[in-house]
């Protein structure tokens, strides 16, 4: 595997749940999951738009009223950091500890 991920977001609770997506030479993509899968599409399009089916958003773009509708803030998370996915994998599941009062 090579290649930087962009990271994509879900949360339940104060729970995120994180997946990222590349594009692979060939034009294809893939996904890893949070379960630490790697899923192959087609395309990147295709790549991110099964990801929005899954009530995911992107993290790139992503501010502060953006994140304060799913729960938390931003400064709150922990981008993945690495390529390969028994490096990712034990990053994907970010547990929030409980919400500061504003």
């Amino acid at each position: 595997m090579s290649g930087e991920f962009d990271w994509w977001l879900t949360s339940l609770g104060r729970t995120v749940i994180w997946a990222g997506v590349r594009e692979l030479p060939a034009g294809t993509a893939e996904i890893v999951d949070s379960d630490g899968n790697l899923m192959a599409y087609d395309s990147l399009d295709t790549a991110r738009a099964a990801l929005m089916d899954a009530d995911y958003s992107a993290f790139n773009g992503m501010d502060d009223d953006d994140a304060l509708e799913r729960g938390f803030h931003l400064e709150e998370l922990k981008v993945p950091v690495g390529t390969d996915v028994e490096t990712l994998h034990p990053q994907l599941v970010q547990k929030l500890g409980l919400r500061q009062q504003s």
